[in-house]
């Protein structure tokens, strides 16, 4: 009888496992049913976030952050709320915004700050609105809000980061640590068969790897309940 599975032994998880929340700004909007005016005044990092934040300082002289978009610079003036131009980085209701813009950080309902598409280099599509409006999410899935909701128009910054290295391990294992994920990570088939169901065999898994959701836990590796297999026919 071998070993439990590392994902077994983790169980509940611990404190190995548990995200940090080291986050210096709350991102959420302000909520206001007028047009409200400011200026970035500065572009800073979130250690929790993968996209910038922007310091705003508002007409009434208090400091907003709302999440960077690309092509946003110091010194830009930023406009928040009904009557809004249509220009990169500014917040409108979804009922006021063109069909084809692209916009990130969408509220679901008016008023809870915004909920979706608030990762680096993402975007939605708006692509009809009636009594409501039809949004194309990241994913391709597509999803209805309502008039009053707002989004910030343009595609959020800093969607070159999957393209930087890491370089070292260090810096890999300190961002999976944030996430609360385990890291290194060994391949299972590269163990021994008293470890992992892919173990031993040359280091060759030698049967499907596909799953049954009801396998006992000590099985489920793999591809767990996969709809198809094999490669898919030009």
């Amino acid at each position: 009888m071998g070993r439990r599975l590392k994902i077994q032994r983790r169980g509940k998880g611990g404190p190995v496992y548990t995200a940090t929340n080291n986050a210096k700004f709350d991102i959420n909007y302000r909520v206001t049913k007028d047009l409200e005016t400011g200026q970035v005044i500065d572009l800073i990092t979130d250690p929790i976030r993968s996209a910038p934040v922007a310091e705003v300082l508002m007409t009434d002289g208090k400091k907003e952050y709302v999440i960077c978009a690309e092509g946003l610079v110091t010194g830009k003036k930023l406009e928040f709320g009904p009557g809004a131009k249509h220009e990169i980085g500014n917040v409108l209701p979804l009922g006021e915004i063109n069909p084809g813009t692209n916009i990130y950080n969408i509220e679901k309902n008016f008023g809870d700050g915004g909920k979706f598409v608030r990762a680096s280099g993402q975007s939605a599509v708006l692509v009809n609105k009636k009594e409501n409006v039809i949004i194309k999410l990241p994913s391709g899935k597509l999803k209805t809000f309502p008039l009053n909701a707002r989004a910030t128009i343009g595609v959020i910054a800093a969607g070159g980061r999957h393209t930087k290295p890491f370089v070292t391990a260090g810096s890999k294992f300190k961002a999976m640590k944030a996430k609360g994920k385990k890291y290194p990570r060994v391949r299972g088939v590269a163990m021994n068969p008293v470890d992992h169901p892919f173990g031993g065999s040359q280091h060759h898994v030698g049967h499907s790897k596909s799953t049954s959701r009801h396998a006992p836990a000590g099985r489920m590796v793999g591809a767990i309940a996969s709809k198809r297999t094999g490669r898919k026919k030009k």
